[in-house]
């Protein structure tokens, strides 16, 4: 390999590494979201899938399967399962969330409409349980299909805490559990199931995912207040739709009266006035509740690190964990 794999970034180091994998995880996604008679699915689901994402979690599935010593083919269909459960929540997403913007580009609801970003969604799903049954196994069915639920269940928790000041860090992490972490969990653990390993090392997969999941989920809140990341969000976009993210929750619980009555008006009540993003920020500088979040992703990290010690040495989990460390260091 004529590159050099120490000066890139993790995952695009894993993406190296799987490159033949992912290739076939690649072509199956695209023979998979053709339609004879909906030209329009294609369409939409081309716009997202093939936006510059990184596939995460379909590696993710890849390198689990790979650390397990898995030789079969199923590992490539449960891969692009979970790449097209992810696409069809971020295109439900973006209709609930109101957004005009994804990885850069304009959204497929901006695009097209909020009909077919929705009825695509739903086509895709439909195709996911499609790939996980040729696997034929059922404990794989169960492992994606609960993903499934649990993604739309802490989305749903996220509709009714979002803009409500009681929210704490105890419904957050149901949240984060939920819309994120519980796919990054599955993509994991059905890799060492489809491997056949025992019980305690797929739940070593498992731990890996969650706090992997939640770590991320925890930083991408930060970098909406600021950051270094590419991730085509504009800054504030979070604190404008009103998302009690966790930066906001430890300002909140550390706020005097007049705090309080600020964040009362602009989440709670919705009245945004210029000027309030900036206070906004300042009011997370002097709880430093930037820092404690990060220090929290932190603690994360190091708990998906130590799930990692219980599988078998490779380069695959060293790089794991190099993803781990990478996802809270893409932000100052």
């Amino acid at each position: 390999m004529s590159l050099d794999l120490a000066s890139q970034k993790p995952h695009d180091r894993l993406a190296a590494a799987l490159a033949d994998d992912l290739s076939a995880v690649n072509t199956l996604i695209r023979a998979r979201m053709a339609s004879e008679h909906a030209p329009r699915i294609p369409e939409v689901t081309a716009h997202l899938v093939e936006a510059g994402g990184k596939r995460l979690r379909p590696m993710l599935t890849l390198a689990s399967a790979n650390m397990c010593g898995y030789d079969g083919p199923y590992h490539v269909h449960l891969a692009a399962t979970v790449e097209f459960i992810h696409t069809a929540t971020l295109l439900h997403d973006d209709v609930v969330d109101e957004s005009e913007q994804r990885r850069g580009r304009p959204t497929a609801n901006l695009l097209w409409d909020n009909q077919s970003s929705v009825l695509v969604g739903d086509y895709l799903f439909a195709r996911a349980f499609q790939l996980m049954v040729e696997t034929g196994s059922l404990r794989v069915l169960d492992i994606l299909s609960n993903a499934a639920a649990t993604i739309a269940e802490g989305e749903v928790l996220q509709l009714s805490a979002a803009r409500d000041l009681a929210t704490d860090e105890g419904i957050y992490l149901k949240i984060v559990r939920g819309k994120t972490a519980a796919l990054f969990s599955a993509a994991m653990e059905v890799g060492g199931v489809i491997a056949g390993q025992p019980d305690d090392l797929v739940q070593a997969l498992y731990d890996y995912g969650d706090a992997l999941g939640i770590a991320f989920q925890i930083m991408d809140d930060l970098l909406d207040y600021g950051g270094t990341d590419a991730t085509g969000k504009n800054i504030g976009d979070d604190f404008r739709e009103r998302k009690l993210t966790l930066p906001v929750i430890k300002a909140i619980a550390a706020a005097s009266d007049e705090e309080r009555a600020f964040w009362v008006r602009t989440i709670e009540k919705g009245d945004q006035r210029d000027g309030d993003l900036d206070e906004a920020l300042a009011l997370l500088a002097r709880h430093g509740a930037m820092e404690a979040a990060r220090a929290d992703a932190l603690g994360w990290i190091g708990k998906a690190k130590t799930a990692l010690q219980q599988l078998p040495e490779s380069p695959l989990r060293g790089m794991l964990a190099d993803l781990a460390d990478y996802v809270v260091a893409r932000i100052n």
